[in-house]
């Protein structure tokens, strides 16, 4: 008999995702259900942070727009200081925060004010940078881990199926395949999770580089903005 003919008078084995998760061990089922959750929460987080990388782009140059046009930066700190803020706007309000409280005590802390107001911008822009960056450990945790969490799937299947081998004393193809598949179901699982999770952990936390890039960039133009302030009125 050829394999052909072999194949048609073999009986039809359902190989489905759906049958391989359901005729598989409680704790090959656990695995794939924790992969399956992981990568539902990945997703979540990638497309939230997608969205929110686009709308800081769309805020920082709406804002250096603004502030570029010549505009007083006293008025623009009036219109954000009453307002939460975020990226690159946070970062002026904290650095016109600083220089307003200076003066309003006479002046008298002016000399130092320098040195006080690149501590704020350095402080703010960690915070941002740590709001942009938050849940991105998820993704790596996850791109790292799955792909060991399904190995151990696998081979938890793996040796139930020899166990099954043993006590049934078959070890025809058709006894053995259900079970490796069902096992490297869970392999396929842990890969499924772990790919897209590392792609855009790597390509979110380039967005995060260049947000942050940008912030420093204009923290150092407005920081010697206000340097060459207070050096006119310390020498009027």
């Amino acid at each position: 008999m050829n394999p052909a003919e072999v194949a048609q008078v073999a009986p039809q084995i359902d190989m489905s995702f759906w049958t391989l998760f359901w005729h598989a061990h409680i704790v090959v089922k656990l695995v794939m259900m924790g992969l399956l959750g992981a990568s539902i929460w990945c997703w979540s987080i990638i497309i939230d942070k997608t969205l929110l990388y686009r709308r800081t782009r769309k805020d920082m140059d709406a804002f250096e727009e603004v502030f570029w046009s010549g505009r007083s930066l006293e008025e623009l700190y009036r219109d954000l200081a009453s307002k939460p803020v975020n990226d690159m706007a946070a970062v002026f309000v904290a650095a016109m925060r600083e220089w307003k409280r200076s003066f309003e005590n006479g002046g008298r802390s002016v000399a130092s004010l320098s040195q006080r107001i690149d501590k704020v911008l350095d402080v703010t822009i960690q915070r941002e940078a740590e709001r942009l960056e938050s849940k991105l450990l998820v993704l790596s945790t996850v791109a790292s881990a799955a792909p060991f969490i399904g190995l151990f799937g696998t081979v938890w299947g793996i040796m139930n199926s020899f166990t099954a081998i043993a006590v049934s004393k078959n070890s025809s193809l058709a006894v053995v395949a259900p079970g490796i598949a069902e096992a490297l179901f869970a392999t396929a699982i842990g890969l499924f999770a772990a790919i897209p999770a590392l792609m855009a952990y790597n390509k979110l936390q380039a967005e995060v580089a260049k947000a942050q890039n940008r912030l420093e960039a204009f923290a150092d133009e407005f920081s010697a903005i206000l340097s060459r302030q207070i050096d006119e009125r310390l020498a009027a």
